[in-house]
């Protein structure tokens, strides 16, 4: 796949990332089917481990994460994922986003998570995780109610944060024009 036709990925303050997506539908799934390949290439070449359907402009209720155990990709793609289970024992993990670049904070979240999805076949799953797997879950979760991990973050962090993505992202619009 060219660059070109590479989904692009949303930044903040794009307001389409604060958008709560609506639930894939069986008129969705053609769309659907189109939509999880590119999101995976988008993801890949970022370089990232998740991406939503809103990150790229599509508000629905999906995402894809590889957490590659090894280098052999192992991607999954869910659909209309829900978070049925989590633990009360929290842990602390360094996260990032592909929607802000370069800025990364430690977020608090439930060790352990447990979701049901739909995958791309139609087909009913459960998946169980604790460690990466399971921060990375919690986190494109959060895309689909419009939630930034910097929203798990103290307002003063968040704002420092903020305003150093403007400054790096007018900074690189300079140097690009």
């Amino acid at each position: 796949m060219s660059d070109q036709d590479l989904l692009p990925i949303l930044l903040v303050p794009d307001p389409r990332l604060r958008a709560k997506a609506k639930p894939v539908g069986p008129a969705d799934a053609d769309a659907v089917r189109a939509l999880a390949p590119r999101m995976l290439d988008a993801m890949y070449k970022a370089p990232g481990i998740g991406l939503a359907a809103p990150q790229v402009g599509a508000l629905l209720r999906m995402f894809v994460v590889d957490i590659q155990k090894g280098d052999k990709p192992d991607p999954m793609v869910l659909v209309n994922p829900e978070i049925v289970a989590v633990s009360e024992e929290l842990a602390e993990r360094e996260e990032g986003c592909l929607s802000l670049p370069g800025q990364y904070a430690d977020v608090t979240r439930p060790a352990r998570v447990k979701l049901r999805y739909h995958d791309l076949g139609g087909a009913k799953r459960e998946i169980e995780a604790d460690g990466l797997l399971a921060t990375c879950l919690q986190h494109e979760y959060d895309h689909l109610d419009g939630v930034l991990f910097v929203d798990h973050i103290s307002t003063l962090k968040r704002n420092m944060l903020l305003r150093k993505l403007a400054k790096d992202l007018k900074n690189k619009a300079r140097e690009g024009a």
